[in-house]
C-alpha cells in the first residue's frame, strides 16, 4: 500500500508486510577453468562411469538386462500368471554358456568402440580455439531455446468461441460525456506512454524517479505486470498501436521459467485474467498459450494436504509457502477463493478439467466446514483444514471470495446454482452481522474480530456496493430491490469518504466511532494508491440505475486524480488525502491501468460496450465472456448438466 510497512495489492486484495523473498541477481557466468580442461574432466567421468557400470553389475544382470537391439537373442519376459508383458526385462533363449560369453564380449567391444569414438570427438574439440568452442556452445543453446519455444507455443485444441458481444463501441451521444470519455483515454495514454518510456518490461513504474518498480507479489523477476494488466484496457479504448506493442513484448519476452516466488492470487488475477481477456478480445492465440503456460506453473501450489493452495509458489521449483504474517501459517480466503473464474476458463479453453477440479475441490471443502454465525473466517490452514483466527471481512482478506461466488453463477449463464446459494447465504450472514448504520445515517460494512464488530470500513470493501447491485437480479423478487438499494447506500458512504478529504480522494480505510464518520483517524490509513473500488461501484450502479449522480461522482474522482496524482512521468499515489499539499508515493500501480481507468472509461461509455449479460469482470476488471450451455465442455459440473 503506501506506507513503508505495507505493499499494494490489486483488485480485492490484502495488505501484506514486506516479507517477500530475497532477490536472485542474474550474473553472466565467469569462466574460471578453460573449456578444454572441463571437457577432459567430463570425458574421464563418462569413461569411468560406463566401465564401472558394466563391470560392477551382477552377472545375472549382465546376461539378462541388456537390450542392444539383439532381437534374435532376446525376447520380452511374460508373466505367466497375468499374461502381460513386463517391459524392460529380457530373457536369453537356451542355456548355451558359450553363447553368453560371446554376447558379453560383444558388449565389451561395443562399449570400447563407443569410448574410442567419444575420445576422438573430444580430441577434435580440443584442437579448436576457445572462440570456436564458445560459438558451438552458443549454437547448441540457441537450438535448445528454439526447440523449447516450439514446444511451448504448440497450438491448443480448438474450442467454440463464446458469442462475443460489445468488444468495441459504446460511443456516447452526449457531447459532454464524449469529451469526458476522451479525457479518460488521454489519461490512459499518459500512464502507458510513460511506462513505455521509463519502465518497459518492469512490473510497474516509479513515475517521479522515472524507472521501473516491483513488489514482492511478483517475486524477483521482471514479468511486465503493467503490460499484461493494461492490454484489455488499451484494446477497449481503441489504442491498438499500444496494444500491439504490448503483444510483441509478450511474444518475445514473457517467460515463466524463472526462479521467482510469486503470489498465486495476484498472478492469477493480473496475468492469467489479463491474458485470457486479451485473447477473447483480440483472438490472438499467443495470449491463450501464455495463460496456459503460466497456469501450469501455479498448479504445484495446490499440493497441500487439503488441496487449499499456498499463497506463494516458486515458478521454477514449484515449492509453495504461505505469508509469514498470516494466522498460524494459514492460507487466505480472498486468495484461494479468487481463482474460480480464471480456472474454469482455462479448462474450457484447454479441455483439461484439472483446473476446474482444483477450484471445485476448494468449494466442496468450504461447504463441509462449520461457519461461526454463518460467516467465513479469513484464515484457513492448508495442512489441517481448520480455520485460523476468527476474523471476517468484506474488505481485505475476504472480499473477492464473495465476489467470485456471485460471478461463478453469472459466468455459468446463471446455471451454477450451488455458487449462487453459497453467495446468498453468505450475504445474508454479512448483512445480519457486519452491515450497520452510523449515527449520521451512513450504511457501512464493519469487520468481525474476536467476537465483536470493529466499526471500520476499508476502501477495498467499497467494491461491495457494485456487488450487491450486480447480485440483485436473481436474489428473489422480494429481495432484488432491497439489494439494489443496499448497493446504492454503500456507494453513498464511500463517496462521503472521498468528499470529506482535502483532495476529494478516499483514504485506505475510515472509521465510524462517535462523531467521526467516514474519516481516517490513523496516519497509516490516510493514503490513496490509485485504487478502483469506489469507481467500480459507481459504474455498476450507473449501469443498473442510470442515475446521473454516479457519473457526477466518477467525474469528481477523475478530476481529483488528474489534479493531485498526475505527474510528468505518469500517475502516483498520495500519502495523505487530508493534506492540501500531498506527498506522492512514487508508484504507478498496474491496477490503475487495468481497473481505475477502465471503470472510468466504461462509466462514460454506452451500455453496449461490454454488456453485463455477456461479460463478467474478474476482480482485476478483466472481462471474461459468459460460458453459455451450448459452448461449455465442463460436463463434470452438475450445474451444467
Amino acid at each position: 500500500m503506501t506506507t513503508p510497512a505495507l505493499l499494494p495489492l490489486s483488485g480485492r486484495r490484502i495488505p501484506p508486510l514486506n516479507l517477500g523473498p530475497p532477490s536472485f541477481p542474474h550474473h553472466r557466468a565467469t569462466l574460471r577453468l578453460s573449456e578444454k580442461f572441463i571437457l577432459l574432466l567430463i570425458l574421464s567421468a563418462f569413461i569411468t562411469l560406463c566401465f564401472g557400470a558394466f563391470f560392477f553389475l551382477p552377472d545375472s544382470s549382465k546376461h539378462k538386462r541388456f537390450d542392444l537391439g539383439l532381437e534374435d537373442v532376446l525376447i520380452p519376459h511374460v508373466d505367466a500368471g497375468k499374461g502381460a508383458k513386463n517391459p524392460g526385462v529380457f530373457l536369453i533363449h537356451g542355456p548355451d554358456e558359450h553363447r553368453h560369453r560371446e554376447e558379453e564380449e560383444r558388449l565389451r567391444n561395443k562399449i570400447r568402440a563407443d569410448h574410442e569414438k567419444a575420445l576422438e570427438e573430444a580430441k577434435e574439440k580440443l584442437r579448436k580455439s576457445r572462440e570456436e568452442i564458445r560459438a558451438e556452445i552458443q549454437t547448441e543453446k540457441n537450438k535448445v531455446v528454439q526447440e523449447m519455444k516450439i514446444k511451448e507455443n504448440k497450438p491448443l485444441p480448438p474450442v467454440p468461441v463464446p458469442n462475443l458481444v460489445g468488444i468495441s463501441g459504446g460511443d456516447p451521444e452526449d457531447n459532454d460525456i464524449r469529451e469526458k470519455r476522451e479525457k479518460i483515454k488521454e489519461m490512459m495514454k499518459h500512464a502507458w506512454d510513460n511506462y513505455r518510456t521509463y519502465g518497459w518490461g518492469h512490473n510497474e513504474l516509479r513515475p517521479i524517479a522515472r524507472k521501473g518498480h516491483s513488489t514482492n507479489i511478483f517475486g524477483s523477476s521482471q514479468m511486465g505486470a503493467t503490460i499484461v494488466d493494461a492490454l484489455d484496457t488499451l484494446y477497449i479504448m481503441g489504442l491498438h498501436a499500444e496494444f500491439l506493442d504490448g503483444q510483441k513484448w509478450i511474444e518475445d519476452n514473457l517467460d515463466f521459467s524463472v526462479n521467482s516466488e510469486v503470489s498465486v492470487f495476484e498472478v492469477n488475477i493480473r496475468f492469467i485474467g489479463g491474458l485470457l481477456a486479451a485473447y477473447y478480445l483480440s483472438g490472438e492465440e499467443i495470449f491463450k498459450i501464455k495463460a496456459v503456460q503460466l497456469a501450469e506453473k501455479l498448479l504445484p501450489a495446490f499440493n497441500t494436504p487439503t488441496g487449499i493452495p499456498w499463497a506463494m509458489v516458486n515458478l521454477k521449483s514449484g515449492v509453495g509457502r504461505n505469508w509469514g504474517w498470516a494466522s498460524a501459517g494459514s492460507s487466505i480466503l480472498a486468495e484461494f477463493g479468487t481463482l474460480h473464474m480464471e480456472f474454469v476458463h482455462l479448462s474450457y479453453l484447454t479441455g483439461d478439467l484439472i483446473y476446474y477440479k482444483k477450484v471445485m475441490h476448494i468449494r466442496k471443502l468450504l461447504q463441509k466446514m462449520d461457519r461461526p454465525n454463518g460467516l467465513y473466517p479469513n484464515y484457513l490452514n492448508p495442512r489441517t483444514g481448520r480455520w485460523g483466527q476468527y476474523h471476517t471481512s468484506v474488505g481485505g482478506l475476504g472480499d473477492s471470495f464473495y465476489e467470485y461466488l456471485l460471478k461463478a453463477w453469472l459466468m455459468s449463464d446463471k446455471t451454477d446454482h450451488e455458487a449462487r446459494k453459497m453467495y446468498d447465504d453468505a450475504i445474508e450472514a454479512i448483512e445480519k452481522h457486519l452491515i450497520k448504520k452510523s449515527r449520521g445515517g451512513l450504511i457501512f460494512i464493519g469487520e468481525w474480530k474476536n467476537g465483536h464488530l470493529e466499526k471500520k470500513m476499508g476502501h477495498l470493501a467499497c467494491f461491495a456496493g457494485g456487488m450487491f447491485a450486480l447480485g440483485a437480479d436473481g436474489s428473489g423478487t422480494d429481495k432484488a430491490g432491497h439489494y439494489l438499494e443496499l448497493g446504492a447506500e454503500i456507494a453513498r458512504t464511500c463517496h462521503e469518504s472521498y468528499d470529506r478529504t482535502a483532495l476529494k480522494l478516499g483514504p485506505e480505510s475510515f472509521k465510524f466511532d462517535g462523531a467521526v464518520e467516514a474519516v481516517a483517524v490513523r496516519q497509516a490509513e490516510k493514503y490513496y494508491i490509485l485504487r478502483p473500488e469506489v469507481i467500480e461501484t459507481y459504474w455498476y450502479l450507473w449501469r443498473f440505475t442510470h442515475d446521473p449522480r454516479y457519473r457526477q461522482w466518477g467525474w469528481e474522482a477523475a478530476l481529483a486524480i488528474e489534479k493531485y496524482c498526475r505527474v510528468s512521468g505518469g500517475f502516483s499515489g498520495v500519502k495523505d488525502v487530508y493534506s492540501s499539499t500531498p506527498t506522492h508515493d512514487d508508484v504507478q500501480q498496474s491496477f490503475f491501468l487495468a481497473e481505475t481507468l477502465k471503470y472510468l472509461y466504461l462509466l462514460f461509455s454506452g451500455d453496449d460496450l461490454l454488456p453485463l449479460d455477456h461479460w463478467v469482470f474478474n476482480t482485476e476488471a478483466h472481462p471474461l465472456p459468459v460460458l453459455h450451455l451450448a459452448n461449455t465442455t465442463l460436463s463434470g459440473n452438475p450445474a451444467v448438466r
